[in-house]
């Protein structure tokens, strides 16, 4: 199915994009409770604009997706609406984040974009692997917590 052309009123199109974008500062907060409230957001926004969601995954720290954008919408313009929205309706949401993302700003000011190609299967079984990855990561991973002064991890 990776060959499937989509159509506009005269256009055959064949765009597919992987995309991973995060949090501000990084925060680790997409796993706790946030994660279904930003996973059905996501999918809202991109139906309202018809963006199909190929695969998608939302890691602790950035959410990989792997989207069929139309040719009518630019990357950067979507990716502006989306974050934008989607921060919008995450304050909506839970009043409480407004005492940890200051002013409104929910996700980081960037974004990776990279055109997929006839390869989506290999991006496919990317993001499905890379949340078992960074478990493996973390479980080699002995010292959680770093203090600089004492020297030594609690």
């Amino acid at each position: 199915m990776a060959n499937k052309l989509n159509s506009l009123a005269h256009t055959k199109w064949l765009c597919k994009y992987h995309i991973v974008f995060t949090p501000k500062y990084r925060r680790k907060i997409i796993y706790n409770q946030y994660r279904r409230d930003l996973q059905n957001d996501i999918r809202l926004l991109c139906q309202y604009k018809g963006v199909k969601i190929l695969e998608g995954h939302m890691m602790p720290n950035h959410v990989h997706l792997l989207l069929s954008i139309p040719p009518k919408l630019s990357i950067s313009s979507f990716m502006g609406y989306m974050k934008g929205k989607s921060a919008l309706m995450m304050f909506d949401q839970h009043a409480n984040l407004k005492y940890k993302f200051g002013n409104r700003h929910f996700w980081s000011e960037g974004y990776y974009v990279s055109t997929v190609g006839m390869n989506e299967t290999t991006i496919k079984k990317y993001i499905q692997n890379q949340e078992k990855h960074d478990q493996t990561v973390d479980k080699l991973s002995v010292r959680e917590y770093w203090d600089p002064f004492k020297g030594q991890s609690k």
